[in-house]
């Protein structure tokens, strides 16, 4: 019974998080079919990518479901707390999406 106390919670957090990255990827299709340009976004998701990589924010980790690109390296541990999927699985999404 201790036990689950403990691991509710955490498991109710990876729920939730997997479900945030659900509908990042939803999002995505959602706006690749509505604008009809699925490589202007892969342009943009490119383009955020690499301002966050020049620019290291450097912040409380607390804010990292507040942006648009996961503050942190790739990964198990860092993923499976991830508020949004790397900028690869939503770009190999997009072309998946285009291609068909």
């Amino acid at each position: 019974m201790l036990l689950a106390i403990f691991l509710a919670p955490l498991a109710a957090t990876v729920i939730q998080m997997g479900i945030s990255r659900t509908r990042e990827f939803a999002a995505d299709t959602g706006s690749a079919q509505l604008t009809g340009h699925p490589r202007a976004l892969i342009s943009a998701l490119q383009k955020l990518e690499a301002g966050a990589q020049e620019v290291s924010l450097g912040g409380n980790p607390a804010f990292s479901p507040l942006l648009i690109i996961n503050g942190g390296p790739g990964q198990f541990l860092a993923n499976l707390f991830a508020t949004h999927p790397s900028t690869e699985a939503r770009i190999e999404n997009l072309l998946k999406l285009e291609q068909g």
